[in-house]
């Protein structure tokens, strides 16, 4: 299998100076492409010279992490796409057990390896671990990563296991079947986006694998509370469109309204926290939202499917109420 690897840039001069040695020193038969989203900073020139066997894609405009990949991988022909944030280092080999697992089963259409926290390489890093997966209100949860909870690499997760999400910051699809499900939904514009992906293939028969044969590290953002309200607003948002696009079923208006009680709880905790960023934040994400809501409601015509999405009802009662951390004590 021919293979891409698509780093989506967007003024991070810095970030590839640190990361993408190891991307060309460990990325052998894989051709690496960098995306740029309309960079104001030196990093398209600095690419070019320092690292001449990486190809440049010059996207016109900044439209995100949905749009930026959709514009960039549409030229593209390799049949294995791997979207690679930029503050990613990848290790030896990174590409051989992924690649071997496509290889042996026909049915996968996209994988993760196992994603480590670049700063403290001993615990899996939060945006992916081992694995994703959500619960029936749409709560994303890893193998490795609860909430706030991360657990150490003990060799726990070293296993190939079916997931339902693999993690956009180093996600290994199928071309065929990415486009065969209509690309990433560029109204999510950024985070969330790839559960939405994978659900979609799902839907069209494929499966989706985690295999902890493969590391990379990953810097990534951590909480929710520490890092910008744009995030918070993203993902507040993104989760309500993305249950109401692609769960079926009339219990899915009583699954919002669930979902919409706890986010106002969420947004409470944040104003009492003295983090008022976030809690607009969580208020905007919810009017925008029902801005939205005629759009996904025509999306959800074509799109919602009864295929099961989650394994637990609740994980927020799991882990706040009967405090299991951990997913292999879930």
């Amino acid at each position: 299998m021919s293979v891409a690897v698509v780093i989506l840039n967007w003024n991070g001069k810095k970030l590839l100076e640190e990361f993408l040695p190891s991307v060309v020193q460990y990325s052998e038969g894989a051709i690496i492409y960098l995306a740029d989203n309309a960079s104001s900073d030196d990093s398209v020139s600095f690419v070019s010279e320092r690292f001449p066997c990486v190809r440049i894609i010059q996207n016109k405009v900044n439209g995100g992490f949905a749009k930026g990949y959709n514009d960039a991988l549409s030229s593209l022909s390799e049949d294995i796409f791997i979207l690679l944030n930029s503050d990613v280092e990848v290790t030896e080999n990174w590409l051989g057990p992924v690649l071997s697992e496509f290889n042996n089963d026909a049915s996968l259409v996209a994988a993760q390896p196992k994603i480590l926290d670049h700063e403290n390489k001993d615990y899996f890093e939060y945006a992916g671990a081992a694995g994703g997966y959500i619960d029936q209100l749409g709560y994303p949860y890893c193998r490795g990563r609860i909430f706030n909870t991360i657990e150490k690499d003990d060799g726990q997760y070293d296993d190939i296991a079916d997931i339902f999400w693999a993690t956009g910051a180093c996600l290994f699809v199928k071309r065929e079947a990415f486009w065969k499900a209509g690309g990433l939904d560029e109204d999510f514009f950024s985070h969330q986006e790839e559960i939405d992906l994978c659900w979609r293939m799902q839907a069209d028969g494929g499966t989706i694998k985690y295999v902890g044969g493969a590391a990379v590290y990953h810097v990534g953002g951590a909480t929710l509370a520490s890092v910008d309200p744009k995030k918070t607003f993203y993902n507040f948002r993104n989760t309500l469109l993305l249950l109401v696009k692609n769960a079926k079923g009339a219990g899915i208006w009583w699954i919002i309204i669930q979902r919409l009680f706890l986010d106002g709880m969420a947004g409470f905790q944040f104003l009492l926290q003295g983090k008022g960023g976030h809690f607009m934040a969580v208020i905007k994400a919810h009017f925008s939202f029902y801005g939205l809501l005629p759009r996904f409601l025509r999306k959800r015509k074509n799109h919602a499917t009864r295929l099961k999405y989650f394994r637990i009802k609740s994980i927020v009662w799991k882990y706040f109420i009967v405090k299991k951390r951990n997913f292999n004590i879930l």
